[in-house]
């Protein structure tokens, strides 16, 4: 039952007779999610807001969308600008559910790839929690300067009150445009966002675009930079656990690669029983699954991805967050 669950995405790119098979299952999702907006509403449901701006990075969509590299890009865009800034996430893939403040000795299996990613790369407080208003309001009690908290995800936890909402899509887009479990869509589109912004090729007329492509050197463990001219002259093995390593493994091919293997592992997996299938090629995989990588093979080199969204968005944003940014 769960591996036929794991094959569903496959018949999300299209309407086929899976598709109307589950629709009787959508309908009754799609019930769920309206009563919820009813109660939002009535205010059984209660928003907590909390001393800070909150940024909302999420998606419409099942799996990933480009979240993370967008929630990095603007924590360091504002701390560049002289903003304190913290980031929560739920921390997906973790072994724990309580509450864990990020640090130096923090373990992705303690509190997820993504937020370790996020404070290694952009220095900030980090907090981990299933509860998003729990993890926002220990990270301000911990961190009380920050005035600005961007949640990794989180777009349909309403329970945290936010000021922006910036949606995400890459180029699955909106799949099938059926609801789950017919389709990947987490709530009926269109619905109201104060930015969407496109991660790969653009799927909606509306929006903006960005740049995704890979940095031109690799990573190593102690930080060293590995030029990808080197890389590209002998083969190379691919490992990655990401939403969609169909399109890491594109950027490689793209980029002239001599791929001799790959293998794509379930998203947040922590490599503890993978092994390399030719371990005398160097082994090339994403900085997210580096920080769990590099545990067993120091000798993997992560390919950092250069993303950045177009100037417009830039614009856009920053005229929002002037207009909804309180807290000084």
């Amino acid at each position: 039952m769960i591996q036929w669950l794991q094959q569903l995405p496959k018949y999300w790119r299209n309407r086929n007779a899976i598709t109307y098979l589950l629709w009787p299952f959508e309908v009754i999702y799609q019930i769920a999610w309206y009563l919820r907006q009813v109660a939002i509403r009535l205010g059984f449901i209660q928003q907590h807001r909390v001393n800070a701006t909150v940024i909302v990075v999420g998606n419409v969509v099942v799996g990933g969308g480009g979240k993370t590299p967008l929630t990095m890009a603007l924590v360091q865009r504002l701390v560049k600008q002289g903003f304190r800034v913290g980031v929560v996430s739920r921390g997906y893939g973790r072994a724990q559910t309580s509450l864990q403040i990020v640090n130096a000795q923090s373990l992705a299996s303690e509190v997820g790839d993504e937020p370790l990613m996020i404070f290694q790369k952009c220095n900030v407080p980090v907090v981990v929690g299933a509860q998003r208003v729990a993890a926002a309001r220990q990270l301000l009690n911990q961190f009380p300067a920050v005035n600005v908290l961007v949640c990794d995800d989180g777009l349909q936890h309403i329970a945290l009150q936010r000021d922006i909402e910036i949606c995400v899509m890459d180029a699955t887009g909106l799949g099938n445009g059926h609801l789950l479990p017919a389709g990947p869509l987490r709530e009926p589109w269109p619905r109201q966002v104060d930015l969407l912004l496109h991660t790969h090729q653009r799927t909606l007329p509306e929006g903006f675009e960005s740049l995704r492509e890979l940095s031109s050197f690799a990573l190593t463990s102690d930080g060293q930079q590995v030029p990808i001219a080197e890389l590209k002259l002998n083969p190379v093995e691919v490992v990655s656990g990401i939403a969609k390593p169909e399109a890491f493994l594109a950027m490689l091919a793209q980029g002239q690669f001599q791929i001799r293997h790959s293998t794509a592992l379930p998203d947040h997996d922590h490599f503890q029983t993978w092994q390399p299938s030719h371990p005398e090629l160097p082994l090339l995989c994403t900085e997210k699954d580096a920080v769990k990588l590099w545990a067993r093979f120091p000798q993997a080199l992560a390919m950092p991805l250069v993303f950045e969204p177009e100037p417009s968005f830039w614009k856009a944003f920053d005229q929002l967050f002037q207009s909804r940014h309180r807290y000084h």
